[in-house]
């Protein structure tokens, strides 16, 4: 007999509870960038609100593209480009052998000309393709400045280019860095390119880059969503060379956190030991259709896998009538809430498992990833706090208690990978957790709702107890 298992949807979630009355975002300038012992703080001018995007003023860098139309986009790109460059022009021998060797030729064209106004790009022809890319046959990048470009900005924003631009001039890094050979599989190299773009962003963040300014919120944030919708969507696709959102994520994170001495270490070895037991292929044939409800049956299962891998000295009543209305001094949570005097999880059933429903096609270049998981890692915060409660932690605080929530939801959520555990979590069940996470952070959320308004943090916060544990969710988050 198969276990039950977290099934799941290669289709965009409708977030119904984005930006509901109940949850409140919490800016966390004050506590969260001052703190000299987070990773996340940065030095210089880094802000938690303020502009993101080009900088206004600047003259344009004075380089060019083949078969440019010298319009916006194009300056745009070359802006990146040349920020970038500059970047590891100076950095590049504190981490690294040798001498950098820019790049030498940029490539543009527009996926949407005729075949004979199409350039050729690495030996090929550019005709309809919707990429950008780095060409190690003659050391080039090229894009395109017709649909990709104007696409990304759209739907996230101008630093999601970059970012993208960065990741292909990690690729250009790679070989002259010494960090991938010949031998080296295409999902490392994957993963030490976004984790390259991750040492660039930082550079960005803290005020440093000539063209461009990030804030740590919407600017960063965007970058996130862009970085999750270029991942590997299909987990039974052999092919897959980018990822996971969460491999993604966690791969610019450590760019972003460490520096580049830390895309030296990501090899395939080191790859293996962080995936552990985490599910990246389906391991059936029809697991991708085998949805598992969000119903009463469902949430009694997780909560006896919850209070089985996290046990508590007294365990919480689950109340599935709905959220408890009654809680003095604590804010009703929707749609699952924590009531701390009563020691009761109450859930809105209906309204979590429209959370996790399918919801139609998804968009191009989608950062919502739908599925069960979405639903079950919101229940799952809120036994947390139990657990909390438990342990004699404080309940309130966006980036104490919110934080702290995320993590040990992170660090459950590994223990669902172990081949006993019922229900098993399932490939795409991290992406569905990350999405909701960056999208509205209800799984991040302290027991009055209040959220730090940095989806970066609330990810990183789940990574560290997908990677590290619950011991690790006790120390860094006090």
């Amino acid at each position: 007999m198969r276990r039950s298992r977290f099934g799941v949807l290669a289709a965009a979630l409708v977030l119904a509870l984005t930006g509901c009355a109940q949850i409140a975002v919490e800016d966390s300038a004050g506590q969260a960038v001052t703190n000299p012992a987070d990773p996340w703080v940065l030095a210089g001018a880094a802000q938690v609100q303020g502009p993101s995007g080009p900088r206004q003023g600047v003259p344009d860098a004075p380089l060019t593209a083949r078969n440019g139309d010298g319009g916006p986009v194009d300056k745009l790109v070359l802006n990146a480009l040349a920020d970038i460059e500059a970047f590891w022009k100076a950095e590049y021998a504190k981490t690294f052998p040798g001498v950098f060797d820019p790049v030498g030729t940029f490539v543009s064209w527009d996926a949407r000309a005729p075949r004979e106004a199409a350039p050729t790009f690495c030996k090929d022809t550019t005709y309809q393709l919707v990429n950008a890319a780095y060409c190690g046959l003659d050391h080039t990048i090229g894009w395109d400045r017709g649909v990709l470009i104007p696409l990304l900005e759209k739907k996230y924003n101008t630093l999601a280019v970059v970012m993208v631009l960065a990741h292909e001039y990690g690729h250009a890094i790679q070989g002259q860095a010494k960090i991938a050979g010949f031998f080296t599989g295409a999902l490392v190299q994957e993963q030490q390119a976004d984790c390259l773009a991750g040492v660039f962003l930082r550079h960005v963040a803290e005020g440093d880059a000539p063209h461009f300014t990030m804030n740590l919120t919407d600017g960063l944030d965007g970058v996130l969503g862009a970085t999750i919708a270029v991942r590997d969507a299909d987990p039974g696709n052999t092919k897959n060379v980018h990822g996971s959102a969460f491999e993604r994520v966690t791969a610019v994170q450590l760019g972003y956190t460490d520096g580049a001495a830390a895309c030296k270490q990501i090899t395939r070895s080191e790859l293996n030991k962080r995936r552990g037991t985490l599910p990246t292929t389906f391991e059936f044939e029809d697991e991708e259709q085998q949805q598992l409800p969000v119903d009463r049956e469902s949430l009694d299962s997780v909560a006896q896998a919850l209070m089985k891998a996290f046990p508590v000295a007294r365990r919480p009543a689950f109340d599935y009538q709905g959220v408890v209305r009654d809680c003095p001094k604590t804010t009703t949570t929707e749609p699952v809430s924590y009531c701390p005097g009563a020691n009761r999880i109450g859930t809105n059933v209906a309204a979590l498992a429209e959370r996790g429903a399918k919801a139609g096609p998804e968009d191009v270049l989608s950062a919502e990833v739908a599925g069960d998981y979405n639903a079950f890692i919101v229940f799952i915060s809120r036994y947390m706090l139990a657990v909390q409660q438990d342990r004699n932690l404080t309940l309130t605080g966006a980036a104490t208690a919110g934080l702290r929530t995320a993590c040990l939801s992170g660090a459950f959520t590994t223990k669902l990978s172990a081949p006993d555990s019922n229900p098993r979590l399932s490939a795409k069940d991290l992406d569905e957790a990350v999405s909701g996470l960056l999208a509205d952070g209800l799984a991040a959320a302290d027991v009055d709702g209040k959220i730090v308004e940095s989806g970066y943090q609330r990810l990183e916060a789940f990574r560290h107890g997908v990677l590290d544990g619950e011991q690790a969710c006790l120390t860094k988050f006090k």
